[in-house]
């Protein structure tokens, strides 16, 4: 079965049992500062698991884009990727463990409308219980009914848990709960396991984990359990990339059906089989990545973009994607995601001018850089990862990958110090910001999201109609908008877009929220930034008569909540494209 029926077959499934398909959202987080990029389906649907109301209602299914940066090294043996995409159909106070478990099981096996798999070769594991939560005898029972009936022995099958394996929490703050995941066996039939045995099977692979169901019903606040949500959420989830594997009997996702046209052509760049799949997995990941609206830079996600896309190049045997080859690898992507994912086709040409562009660039400095990385003998100091980084454009993680290969010790420390030095420390290089967790709805993150609404029109006042929003993230300390715009704006412009902002705040307006159609929304003069996000139904959030815009939120209730709007930067972010950062005083 092909990746693209198996997810059609997904989606179509969920909403013949009464669920609405949402599209994915982008992969670059609306108003989630603690990640650069959604790293699981669950991300962009976190106000609705905390209560607020969707538009598309209490029961949707997606499959949701994600990237993951945390196991690059990983990357190129047979599971490893860092762009996957994540099926998963959600209950936002609806149904809960019995219709999910049940759902689950029945798609995995029904052969009409599923994808047919032979029950005796599917184990599932329980939450065994701690201090945090009790022992989940509800989904054990709803499992065992339903081994039972199938005609196999319980026991043989179900295996309860810690939480280390059977609790989802998606970082220190935000919904979690106990899980039941299932596995399947690529060994054949394996009959009935004991614990012990089904555990050695999972370290041998012998069994691969296809589905999680997660019950949130709880909430967790800087760490720790604080009590039960007000209402009980399912998350389901089930790799795309990995169900393709197993259904089409390969031992790796770089033979399934949607790498199969990219893999050939990285044979023409790389004889490495490994850096085949590296480049292919990292090509692919670029593609998604740039239709989302990121390019190249040395912060946040355009860091990542960068740092794989030169890593891709590394990869390479001489060093170099040229022109034709870029073409025909992103065409090998867009040909066969660009029919579910359309932005991928209506930006195939800007996405390859992008990557040649990027292309070009480290060329041009990277032949000195590794002369320089060659001239120096044993470990790498501080001061030399950091001149590598500054002058010949090699991100610390790429050195750091060389220095293994060479066998030689890199100064980490030293180079952060450097880097700290010269005010040019990435805040995208760090750790921490490739962590999971969610930000809850800070008060200023909230001010601030709805002062970029407001910004967004009164440059459109001041520049004129051409401005649209090309990007945005907001802290609680300040906000970053990007904006189309081809000149550096003057004194006076930006005088003017602040005086119209601080204005509208005086004016002391309502900010309100209207739910209607796409269409209805674009009668009305809504703005939106990414149209092929969007459901059948969105919210529109309007400040007094000043704005309207397409937005998921969260937003304040009234201007005069927001203090005084201050400009502090404005500069330019790419080609075509200006940023500018400010404040609320």
């Amino acid at each position: 079965m092909q990746s693209n029926e198996i997810r059609q077959r997904f989606l179509k499934f969920f909403e013949k049992r009464g669920h609405s398909i949402i599209p994915s959202a982008s992969l670059v987080p609306e108003n989630d500062p603690s990640v650069l990029f959604n790293t699981a389906g669950m991300q962009p649907l976190v106000p609705y698991l905390l209560g607020e109301e969707h538009p598309a209602g209490k029961m949707i299914v997606d499959a949701q884009k994600c990237v993951r940066t945390t196991d690059i090294e990983e990357v190129g043996d047979n599971t490893h990727l860092t762009f996957f995409e994540m099926l998963g159909n959600w209950s936002l106070g609806d149904y809960f463990k019995k219709d999910a478990i049940s759902w689950s099981y029945e798609f995995l096996t029904d052969k009409n409308d599923g994808l047919g798999l032979d029950p005796k070769k599917l184990y599932v594991t329980v939450f065994e219980g701690n201090d945090d939560a009790p022992r989940d005898e509800e989904a054990y029972s709803i499992w065992k009914n339903i081994f039972v009936n199938a005609g196999l022995n319980p026991d043989g099958h179900i295996f309860f848990m810690s939480a280390e394996s059977n609790w989802w929490s998606p970082g220190d703050n935000g919904p979690c709960g106990p899980d039941t995941e299932m596995f399947y066996s690529t060994a054949g039939d394996l009959g009935d396991l004991t614990k012990e045995e089904f555990i050695k099977a999972d370290d041998e692979q012998k069994i691969v984990e296809i589905w999680n169901d997660v019950f949130m019903e709880y909430e967790k606040k800087d760490g720790k359990v604080i009590g039960k949500l007000k209402q009980h959420n399912v998350d389901t989830g089930a790799g795309l990339e990995r169900l393709a594997t197993m259904l089409q009997g390969k031992t790796n996702v770089y033979e399934t059906d949607g790498f199969k046209s990219i893999m050939n052509q990285t044979k023409q760049v790389s004889s490495d089989k490994k850096s085949q799949r590296i480049i292919a997995d990292h090509l692919r990941t670029s593609v998604f990545i740039i239709a989302d609206g990121v390019l190249p830079d040395n912060h946040d996600q355009g860091y990542v973009l960068r740092r794989i896309l030169r890593r891709a190049i590394l990869k390479t045997d001489n060093k170099e994607i040229n022109a034709g080859n870029v073409s025909t690898l992103v065409d090998s992507v867009v040909d066969y995601y660009g029919g579910f994912y359309k932005n991928l086709s209506d930006k195939r040409a800007e996405i390859k001018q992008i990557i040649e562009k990027e292309n070009e660039k480290f060329s041009k400095t990277l032949s000195q850089g590794l002369k320089q990385l060659e001239k120096i003998s044993g470990d790498i100091s501080g001061k030399d990862a950091f001149v590598l980084s500054a002058t010949y454009g090699f991100p610390i993680e790429i050195t750091e990958e060389i220095a293994k290969e060479k066998g030689v010790f890199i100064d980490i420390k030293g180079y952060e110090e450097e880097m700290k030095k010269h005010q040019e420390l990435s805040k995208t290089a760090s750790a921490g910001k490739f962590k999971g967790g969610l930000a809850g709805d800070d008060e200023n993150s909230t001010k601030l999201h709805t002062a970029t609404h407001m910004l967004h029109q009164a440059l459109r006042q001041v520049l004129g109609d051409h401005v649209v929003q090309k990007g945005s993230n907001i802290t609680p300390d300040r906000l970053r908008f990007d904006f189309s715009h081809s000149d550096k704006m003057t004194d006076e412009e930006k005088q003017k877009v602040e005086n119209i902002v601080n204005e509208q705040i005086q004016k002391h307006l309502d900010v309100k929220m209207q739910e209607m159609s796409v269409s209805e929304a674009k009668e009305k003069g809504a703005l939106g930034v990414f149209d092929e996000k969007y459901g059948e139904k969105v919210k529109v959030y309007s400040v007094g008569s000043f704005s309207k815009e397409i937005c998921g939120g969260p937003h304040i209730k009234n201007t005069s909540e927001l203090g005084v709007f201050k400009i502090k930067k404005e500069e330019a972010s790419s080609a075509g494209v200006r940023r500018i950062k400010a404040i609320l005083e």
